[in-house]
């Protein structure tokens, strides 16, 4: 990729972007990073936007899902082999019990940086840089921790390799089998109401497999799962520095990661991350707030997908329990007047955030849901598809969201919230956030069309 192809973003303003504290640095990284290997290839990215063009045309549904935001502690075999393993589970339960292919995508591998209400924080009259992510400083609360380095670029880099490295070898080495459904089960969950209704689910998935496997009907593709990596583009030197020309067609793609999206902060229109995303060739989504209009929405279309190809772009609905049902239902009547066929799916979680009496930010699990369940009903009453969600959680028992089957409540926080930042859904909450996505799913008549859609491919 030449300097004159990024000059069209890198010369526009960028939103939400580190003030880096040695220019020198981060050019010698930056040199470092585009001489680096693709983490993803252009192949499967295209294989993506086919998967979630599926979606658009009601035939699939995507479940997103992952950390809020990861970090380099988080790079170890247990907690990807949790996450993971939280996140097939939802799949096989949304695959199972809703009769839908489900398209699997992590936020995973390449989540390292957050946008920030501010740039500075202040705490016992001291004032210090935001925390932005390992990807930038960190989290202690310390001058010198918190200058925005540009070497943990190359940190971001190496561990975004090594959970992709890890992520391919769980998902076809076996461990994704789904003939493993119990066994993704046996260390957790056990006794709970939750955990019982999907060891239920599992015998149910064993006697469909022992039924095909005696008719010798048992297909490959059980035994492997197709899982894409995922993160908001934000840190615009990073993705730079990744985007490369793809030998097959000539075409740009940001080898960051499968597909990317931008943030309700960064989609300015004349900004640098419209501009980088309009250039790419990777699936995109745009995360879209309570303050976003048809207008909004038809000009990021025409931006983003002026070829109106299903796949391309999915739309990240974050309006909150309260406002979903009043804001969604235009946006999505207008776009689909449009011919546009976007993927649409629900971001429950950001438009749900409060802060505790006992001071820490927290969602409560009833929102989550309450906004998820508007969002299907908008679409049943529009004859659309709800394309899927896009969750924040963790594969660890953490107490961070109140509610749930487990009933957390706001003095439980502070036993095991352990985030980098929001508050995810622990494996209880995301499972059962499943069960109930499936019963809306199949309520909402879209399962019938998805069977019929698999079919006919």
């Amino acid at each position: 990729m030449t300097a004159d192809t990024t000059a069209d973003w890198m010369s526009l303003p960028a939103a939400q972007q580190p003030a880096w504290s040695n220019p020198d640095s981060l050019h010698e990284v930056l040199s470092s990073l585009r001489s680096s290997p693709p983490l993803v290839y252009a192949a499967e990215c295209d294989q993506l936007r086919d998967r979630l063009a599926a979606v658009a045309r009601g035939e699939a549904f995507l479940l997103q899902a992952g950390d809020c935001a990861e970090t380099f502690d988080g790079v170890s075999a247990d907690q990807i082999d949790t996450k993971l393993r939280t996140i097939l589970q939802m799949a096989a339960v949304l695959t199972y019990a809703a009769s839908v292919p489900v398209v699997k995508v992590g936020r995973m591998a390449g989540q390292y940086a957050k946008p920030r209400s501010s740039d500075l924080e202040t705490r016992d009259g001291v004032t210090l840089p935001s925390y932005r992510g390992d990807a930038v400083n960190g989290p202690a609360f310390e001058a010198a921790t918190r200058v925005p380095d540009p070497h943990r670029l190359t940190r971001m880099y190496h561990a975004s390799a090594t959970t992709l490295n890890l992520v391919r070898a769980f998902t076809t080495g076996g461990y994704a089998d789904l003939r493993r459904v119990h066994a993704w089960n046996r260390d957790f969950l056990a006794l709970s109401p939750v955990g019982r209704r999907y060891e239920d689910l599992a015998r149910q998935i064993d006697s469909a497999l022992a039924f095909m496997r005696s008719c010798g009907t048992l297909p490959r593709e059980i035994q492997t799962v197709e899982f894409y990596a995922s993160h908001e583009a934000l840190l615009l030197d990073y993705e730079t520095a990744l985007t490369r020309v793809d030998s097959r067609s000539g075409n740009l793609y940001d080898v960051s990661a499968h597909m990317v999206w931008i943030g309700e902060r960064t989609r300015q229109l004349d900004g640098a991350h419209v501009e980088f995303a309009a250039r790419i060739r990777n699936p995109i989504g745009v995360k879209l707030g309570p303050t976003s209009t048809a207008d909004d929405a038809l000009a990021l279309i025409d931006r983003l997908d002026p070829d109106r190809r299903p796949g391309r772009l999915t739309f990240i609905t974050r309006m909150g329990a309260e406002k979903i049902r009043d804001v969604l239902p235009n946006l999505v009547e207008k776009v689909t007047a449009s011919g546009a066929r976007v993927v649409w799916v629900s971001d429950p979680m950001h438009g749900n955030t409060y802060k505790s009496e006992s001071g820490y930010k927290t969602r409560q699990f009833s929102s989550i849901l309450d906004e998820i369940r508007g969002f299907f009903e908008v679409h049943r009453h529009l004859g659309t598809h709800p394309g899927g969600i896009h969750v924040e959680l963790t594969g660890d028992d953490v107490t961070e969201c109140v509610g749930g089957a487990h009933e957390i409540g706001d003095a439980d926080l502070q036993q095991r919230y352990e985030t980098a930042c929001d508050p995810r859904l622990n494996r209880s909450q995301s499972l059962e956030l499943a069960f109930v996505i499936a019963e809306m799913y199949g309520n909402s008549g879209v399962g019938t069309r998805a069977h019929r859609g698999e079919e006919r491919r």
